[in-house]
């Protein structure tokens, strides 16, 4: 079971911090309505985002440098960051959390390694498939149970039975990645993190991304692509450097003193964010 204590104010991880940062009320109680709420603002407030890989920075599975970075800086991440730290709110706040690894599907159909993904699984009265560390995905939490495709404003999601006891999660027909049951801790992830971060064989070390939910649809920075997509509408630009610093602050709320560029990783083929 979950702790359900409370960090004290003025402690590494400041509970009410957290939630001032993605604009979200204290929950009187932990609530499949509370757990909607708060992944929903997550994901409206918190870029998905890799620019610590190419400006570079460290990247510390660690739940105050988490904290340090996305509520403190006012920045982002990817998977193993955004859920790690989401996990560490949401048991904060007295919800029942386990961290799942996950495998994604690649090109040709293809299941990356374990630990190529973090998601949550979250119990309350019936579990639910918790994740604000993907991109584009579901704009709530799925219920983990549930036999047919469940409607979100992102998609059609399913989740299905898989071998070896795993959840096979697919979104608009397609398989996105599969989930063991088995509870990890959030130092498991650290070797793929680490990989992930500095791999030439990496898409996180091919280009830079920065992309948010918004109320209308969403809105990405891919290098010097801006995309905006609004109530279905893709509009796409490419800015010069000082417009791309202008849009990391007004579009994320990242302060950057120059545009950042790609790390000089060897790339082997592209491969596509979420967007």
């Amino acid at each position: 079971m979950a702790s359900r204590s409370h960090p004290r104010p003025g402690t590494p991880f400041d509970v009410d911090a957290y939630l001032a940062r993605i604009g979200a009320a204290r929950p009187a109680a932990p609530s499949a309505a509370a757990l909607r709420e708060l992944h929903e603002r997550h994901l409206l407030s918190v870029p998905f985002e890799n620019l610590s890989v190419h400006l570079p920075e460290r990247i510390d599975l660690d739940e105050d440098a988490l904290f340090d970075k996305i509520v403190r800086r006012h920045r982002g991440g990817f998977c193993y960051e955004l859920n790690g730290a989401f996990a560490a709110l949401l048991r904060a706040l007295g919800f029942e959390v386990s961290l799942l690894s996950g495998r994604v599907y690649g090109e040709g159909g293809r299941l990356g390694a374990p630990f190529d993904h973090l998601a949550l699984r979250v119990d309350l009265d019936e579990p639910w498939l918790v994740d604000v560390g993907f991109g584009r995905f579901s704009r709530h939490p799925l219920r983990w149970n549930a036999c047919e495709s469940q409607s979100d404003p992102d998609g059609e999601f399913l989740l299905l039975d898989a071998p070896d006891g795993d959840i096979e999660v697919r979104h608009d027909g397609k398989p996105a990645y599969r989930l063991e049951s088995r509870p990890r801790e959030l130092a498991d992830f650290a070797p793929t993190c680490w990989w992930q971060a500095t791999s030439p064989d990496s898409h996180f070390t091919r280009g830079l991304t920065c992309s948010r939910a918004t109320e209308q649809g969403r809105v990405t920075l891919a290098g010097e692509r801006l995309i905006e997509t609004v109530d279905g509408e893709r509009i796409e630009r490419t800015l010069d450097g000082a417009e791309i610093v202008a849009a990391y602050r007004t579009l994320f709320g990242i302060e950057l003193h120059a545009a950042p560029s790609p790390g000089s990783f060897p790339a082997t083929g592209p491969r596509s964010f979420p967007n």
